[in-house]
């Protein structure tokens, strides 16, 4: 069989229209003007102060028009939009609308497949006979979200994730496109390479030292030619460029590790301020854990120099914990072990993830030492307490309550940089992805 043959077969075997993309506007900045009306028509941003090393998150569409946009420094936003309105960010308030938007989408269906606080995919194919057809749930989901939480949403619907996705970018804010199986070629030929999932600045360079500058240009090459000069991801981006993803969504996409890093706006040197910081981290990241009935054994510590020199420290624990303090116990011991030079980041990150309902391993066939079992009863304890302490965060939002140690220090909103949360996915989106900074263990 020829490649040719084989291709043509996987376009017409292609899977009905049944995958839904929802990407909520601007949606830290969108919350921000529902709760603020008086914030209404003007350029919005939420992100770090322009005075130190801060970056945006989201800026509303009049913000966008000035050429301001997430993951850009504050400094340089300033520069282009002088009138913009900064905010700090306040993602407890984001994660309780976050919630309420994703419950929405569990009404039509169970084959949700989150991947950050804004966005997700959705599998409705099981679900038209109940609600109508794709793009029929695609517009009440988007009447649903409008009505109850006064947010506009962007969604695409289409055969596969890259086009739903691609879909739902086409005609924001407050876009809805329906790509048909039969006019892919007609939506994605005229369209810049960039576009494809996997394409990024090096990337697009290249093909365009090959005459090639649309989709459209890069499907009419041949695949083999593509695979040659581009690898696996050759292949990858000219399936792409033909709207061939064999991606199914995943409504239980498995996580490889949890954690947040915090990047400052000066170096900081002091010990027992960088002890305190690794504590609201700890924190943060073990009241995430929960949230998501995870726990982790391996802590590592993420450490980057005034120079840029990023250096980790890594420790695996006998049982895995989801408890902030257990994690802080163990942060505090990597902190120890990192030259006492100022920092300009400091991170943790909490890996090989576990169920909440699995049994912790090595318990089972311990030997049941009169230590080992006071220690057992003590963390059962002290899970015991912090679940009752969690229903009064999740009602209440995460700062409601926080350890005692944290009292009486300058608790604002924090002013994150884009890495301040980070999950990583055993199923990532595509083969092009950023490479870690080298470390040391």
């Amino acid at each position: 069989m020829s490649p040719r043959f084989l291709l043509a077969l996987r376009m017409t075997a292609s899977p009905a229209l049944h995958i839904l993309h929802v990407d909520m506007d601007a949606f830290y900045a969108s919350i921000e003007v529902r709760d603020n009306p008086s914030l209404q028509g003007l350029p919005v941003c939420v992100g770090g102060p322009a005075s130190g090393r801060g970056v945006i998150s989201a800026a509303s569409y009049e913000a966008r028009r000035f050429g301001v946009h997430s993951a850009m420094p504050t400094a340089v936003a300033r520069r282009k939009c002088p009138n913009m309105v900064l905010l700090p960010p306040d993602f407890d308030r984001y994660t309780r609308v976050s919630r309420q938007v994703m419950e929405i989408f569990r009404r039509y269906t169970p084959l949700v497949e989150p991947l950050s606080l804004d966005e997700a995919f959705l599998d409705v194919e099981a679900s038209e006979r109940l609600f109508g057809s794709a793009a029929e749930i695609g517009q009440r989901i988007k009447r649903d979200i409008l009505r109850e939480t006064s947010l506009v949403a962007s969604v695409g619907v289409a055969p596969t994730k890259f086009l739903a996705k691609l879909a739902s970018d086409l005609d924001k804010p407050d876009g809805f496109r329906v790509i048909e199986p039969d006019r892919v070629r007609e939506v994605l030929d005229p369209l810049p390479v960039s576009k494809i999932f996997g394409v990024g600045p090096s990337t697009a360079k290249r093909l365009a030292s090959l005459g090639i500058e649309t989709v459209g240009q890069l499907a009419r090459r041949p695949r083999a030619e593509v695979a040659q000069r581009f690898g696996a991801s050759g292949l990858w981006i000219h399936d792409l460029a033909h709207g061939i993803d064999p991606r199914r969504v995943s409504p239980h996409r498995e996580e490889k590790s949890h954690g947040m890093e915090r990047t400052f706006p000066e170096d900081i040197a002091d010990r027992e301020e960088l002890a305190v910081l690794l504590l609201s981290f700890c924190e943060e990241v073990a009241f995430e854990l929960r949230h998501r009935g995870l726990r982790g054994k391996t802590v590592t510590l993420k450490a980057r120099f005034g120079d840029f020199r990023t250096v980790t420290r890594t420790k695996t624990l006998e049982l895995a914990t989801n408890l902030g303090p257990r994690l802080y116990a163990v942060a505090k011991e990597l902190l120890r072990k990192v030259e006492p030079k100022p920092l300009r980041l400091l991170g943790i990150q909490v890996s090989k993830l576990e169920d909440v309902r699995a049994p912790l391993q090595g318990i089972l066939f311990e030997d049941p030492s009169p230590g080992r079992a006071q220690w057992l009863a003590s963390q059962e304890r002290i899970e015991r307490a912090t679940a009752s302490a969690d229903q009064v965060r999740e009602k209440y939002g995460q700062g409601a309550l926080v350890p005692a140690s944290l009292l009486g220090r300058k608790r604002g909103r924090r002013s994150p940089r884009p890495q301040d949360v980070q999950s990583s996915e055993a199923h990532p989106e595509g083969p092009d992805k950023a490479t870690p900074p080298s470390s040391e263990q």
